[in-house]
């Protein structure tokens, strides 16, 4: 793979041309390689040689979280002795999934975070400060250290949490950006405030934030973007996008206009409810082909995440597809008293409220059948008042208005961080 990436400025329909060419070797390979995708060729009758453009991707089946979970290993393509590195997913909605990588496919993530951090205006002069851990099976911690390395960037790896850790090594080492769970920059905020610490005359001039929305889809600031950039005034907040399925991101460029496709990584379509191509205005599930992965590659994987796409060229001069920020996940999704929401949405309302210092959003079904909301909100204000305040807030930004149950911000932290998690959750859907 050569050093910098030219595909992403071509034109639109030469980029198109570039990715067919590598579909055609994509499927050559699996036809070859993988149990499960010879199973489905096989079954829905499909000839290979017939896919030759992005739009004959719909002739093929899509690959879902179920079938990576009860057929976990058929999509392994290499033998034992050629794995390397294995890796689980997170599971945010189901049984957490393993995945295997060779040497080659760790070299291919390495250069999809190169490929990153380029786009995002990184150079081998900065220096970055990993806040996001190496270990716990997770592969995006492993993966920036990798891509940071490729670019020549200094690291230091401090992992997440621990505040006081974070600002000692911000004084010592002077990192010039970080990557982070965006909702952790508060913490480190209200740390310095505590500690006197001048967080706006630090060295970070940037952040690179994963596993929460920054953004609007309309790309301005959502209320956690919006409540980190008043108080620390960091050039640039970008986000950038993955998961370990699809093994590659999709980073904002500093115009801050969404996460921008690598081509020679991955092929990327919008899908609604009955797998057909969603149009730009529409939100779409986010449906991937890996492109060069050798160990566990996919075809047509819906993973659940649900975004707006936008096609025009970027101010940055790449004319590749774009993501929004998550609106939400898929089995997520809520029905609550006739109205759709995504567990986002609540974030974005609670985030707002001053007193309310962490919170669960749990969803269950109720004994009607119906979807039911109860948000257990740490805070040190518990009162009949308070709760009144939080609810009318939600009706009148969402129109319908959950149930509240107050706890001890420690007591929320605590289930908010459970033993086994790499995550911190805010949601538990009880359904």
């Amino acid at each position: 793979m050569h050093k910098f990436s030219e595909i992403q400025f071509k034109s639109p329909t030469e980029i198109k041309q570039y990715q067919e060419t590598l579909l055609t070797e994509e499927l050559e390979y699996l036809n070859r390689h993988s149990v499960f995708y010879q199973r489905l060729f096989k079954e829905e009758n499909i000839n290979i040689s017939r896919i030759k453009t992005l739009e004959d991707l719909q002739k093929i089946p899509v690959t879902t979280k179920t079938d990576l979970q009860m057929h976990n290993s058929d999509f392994i393509c290499v033998d034992k002795t050629e794995i390397i590195d294995y890796v689980t997913t997170s599971g945010t909605l189901g049984d957490p999934v393993t995945f295997v990588l060779t040497s080659g496919d760790l070299d291919r993530l390495s250069y999809n975070e190169y490929l990153s951090f380029t786009t995002a205006g990184c150079t081998n002069r900065d220096i970055m400060q990993l806040m996001t851990t190496l270990d716990r099976r997770f592969m995006a911690g492993l993966a920036y250290y990798m891509g940071a390395r490729e670019l020549g960037a200094g690291v230091v790896r401090v992992g997440n949490g621990i505040p006081e850790l974070q600002w000692d090594t911000i004084r010592r080492i002077h990192p010039t950006f970080c990557m982070v769970v965006p909702s952790f920059l508060i913490k480190l905020i209200e740390y310095a405030e505590e500690h006197d610490v001048n967080y706006n005359a630090s060295s970070i001039r940037k952040a690179i934030c994963i596993g929460e929305a920054l953004r609007n889809p309309d790309f301005s600031l959502n209320t956690l973007g919006q409540r980190i950039h008043e108080k620390w005034h960091i050039p640039i907040l970008q986000s950038t996008y993955a998961s370990t399925e699809m093994q590659s991101s999709f980073t904002e460029c500093e115009a801050c206009c969404g996460g921008h496709l690598q081509p020679e990584l991955i092929i990327v379509e919008f899908l609604d409810d009955n797998n057909q191509v969603v149009s730009e205005g529409e939100a779409g599930e986010v449906t991937i082909t890996t492109l060069g992965v050798r160990g566990m590659p996919l075809l047509r994987f819906k993973t659940g995440d649900i975004c707006h796409h936008y096609t025009e060229s970027c101010s940055c001069g790449r004319n590749t597809i774009r993501l929004s920020s998550v609106l939400g996940r898929k089995g997520q999704m809520i029905k609550y008293k006739g109205t759709t929401l995504y567990p986002p949405a609540l974030y974005d309302i609670l985030d707002n409220i001053p007193g309310v210092k962490n919170y669960i959003v749990e969803v269950y079904t109720n004994e009607l059948g119906t979807d039911d909301i109860l948000i257990r909100v740490g805070s040190d204000i518990q009162t009949d008042t308070f709760a009144k305040q939080i609810k009318d807030l939600f009706r009148s930004k969402v129109r319908v208005a959950p149930s509240i149950q107050f706890a001890s911000p420690e007591y929320i932290a605590e289930k908010q961080m459970p033993q086994m998690s790499r995550k911190t959750i805010k949601f538990v859907d009880l359904r």
